[in-house]
């Protein structure tokens, strides 16, 4: 499944709290056997204040959805 899988398809989450949702990839870790997707299962990470980040702050990340739970959309 890993190797149908990549940057720009379009795919139907089957299995999860996002199950039945459609979406593009961004991003694919082979390694880990995840898919990163458009605006679903981002989270916010609170950081900590630096010397180069003073403030401190939220970032915005992805989760990534495993293979298993993904299904590549027909055009």
């Amino acid at each position: 499944m890993s190797k149908c899988l990549k940057v720009g398809d379009r795919v139907r989450v089957i299995a999860g709290d996002h199950k039945g949702e459609l979406a593009s990839i961004v991003r694919v870790d082979k390694k880990a056997g995840k898919a990163f997707l458009k605006d679903i299962e981002v989270r916010e990470r609170h950081l900590r204040a630096t010397q180069y980040n003073p403030k401190g702050g939220k970032k915005a990340i992805h989760m990534g959805i495993d293979f298993s739970n993904l299904k590549k959309e027909d055009k």
